[in-house]
């Protein structure tokens, strides 16, 4: 089953995505959930999120997050290039696992904000769920986004950027929905520039940052620290 986040309105867009898979998490305790990058999208994790279950874990809650790549400007390097045509080869693979994931009896939560009106009308025709969220005119930002954690990563402020991480953590927020946070300003740094990042130092971010999750998972070690550890090191 397909459920699908989007819209102009970026940060409201994430929050209810990650909200609905906390509140699908409370409902069904049994679920295991996994969070894709677009950079970890292959054929057999894509096969894993359609077909996958067991005889502990009967159905699986996969939340893809942001799979498709904005337009980059002419002016980044070769290897920011070729990273894009990496990143198109997952967004090309999403497309022909449409009709298994949609198929499945797994939950899969599709986040994709700005996403263009052809790719929106394609996923949406194979949704179960179809949520979007446009900004106003006059946006007026909420509680859920959170702005200060984001500038202060696009600043490079690691004093910031851990007080904000911990100030998260103590109010509740989920150490994934920070990670996924982060990450995405990491792309949005690689994609718009930044004073504090070079573009290759912007790269080596995004990648730091699919590294720390991916660690995280395999050793078993707490992502709230690890985050922690990774704001001091920026």
């Amino acid at each position: 089953m397909l459920y699908l986040f989007h819209g102009s309105d970026v940060e409201k867009a994430r929050t209810k995505a990650f909200e609905w898979v906390t509140a699908a998490k409370k409902k069904e305790p049994n679920l295991a959930y996994a969070r894709l990058t677009r950079e970890e999208l292959t054929d057999s994790a894509l096969e894993d999120a359609a077909l996958s279950g067991g005889l502990f874990v009967s159905r699986l809650l996969v939340l893809i997050d942001d799979p498709f790549p904005a337009a980059r400007a002419k002016t980044e390097s070769y290897s920011a290039e070729a990273s894009q045509d990496k990143e198109e080869v997952g967004e090309n693979l999403l497309e022909e696992y449409l009709d298994a994931l949609a198929a499945s009896d797994n939950a899969i939560v599709i986040l994709a904000p700005r996403l263009a009106a052809a790719k929106t009308k394609k996923l949406a025709s194979k949704a179960k769920k179809v949520y979007a969220f446009d900004a106003p005119v006059a946006f007026e930002q909420k509680r859920g986004f959170n702005s200060n954690l984001v500038d202060a990563l696009g600043a490079r402020n690691r004093d910031k950027l851990w007080l904000e991480v911990n100030r998260a953590l103590r109010q509740g927020d989920a150490p994934e929905m920070l990670h996924g946070l982060l990450h995405w300003k990491a792309r949005d740094v690689m994609e718009k520039g930044a004073r504090a990042w070079s573009p290759a130092e912007a790269r080596q971010l995004s990648l730091d940052l699919i590294s720390l999750l991916m660690t995280s998972r395999r050793g078993g070690f707490d992502l709230s620290l690890s985050l922690e550890k990774f704001a001091l090191s920026i």
